[in-house]
């Protein structure tokens, strides 16, 4: 019986902390596929001045970026937080932004990515809520 109650001490002590390292864990390789994607159109509009791509369906990536977005970000698979990548073009007030649109997104992460990333408020900076269930790193 000792034994068992050691065990389950252990266990709730440990269970919080492996969930805290998982979830920073997903908030570094978010943060770090973001920079890729927003680095990658940066380029693109150096090289291809006042153009961006037009406007695509979440989950595609537009075709002039194929070159440019490198080869370990999946464009169609989910993000590591959850929600589908999106590229926006002169929607939701954006001129050009890197979108992750997903309702399974947890606001407290996204959150706390804001603080990592940007200025720790969902409403302003480069990092923002354009619209329900869509988080937009602006790129201009």
């Amino acid at each position: 019986m000792i034994v068992v109650s050691i065990i389950a001490l252990l266990a709730v002590i440990a269970v919080p902390s492996f969930l805290r390292a998982r979830q920073r864990s997903q908030n570094a390789k978010f943060i770090n596929a973001m920079r890729v994607a927003a680095d990658a159109i940066d380029l693109y509009a150096t090289e291809n001045p006042g153009r961006y791509p037009a406007d695509v369906n979440r989950s595609i990536l537009p075709p002039e970026l194929v070159g440019y977005i490198d080869q370990t970000l999946d464009w169609t698979a989910p993000t590591p937080i959850g929600g589908n990548w999106d590229w926006d073009f002169n929607v939701f007030s954006i001129k050009a932004g890197v979108t992750i649109h997903g309702p399974s997104v947890d606001i407290e992460q996204l959150t706390e990515i804001d603080r990592q990333f940007d200025n720790g408020d969902l409403t302003t900076g480069r990092f923002r809520t354009t619209a329900d269930n869509r988080y937009s790193y602006i790129i201009e």
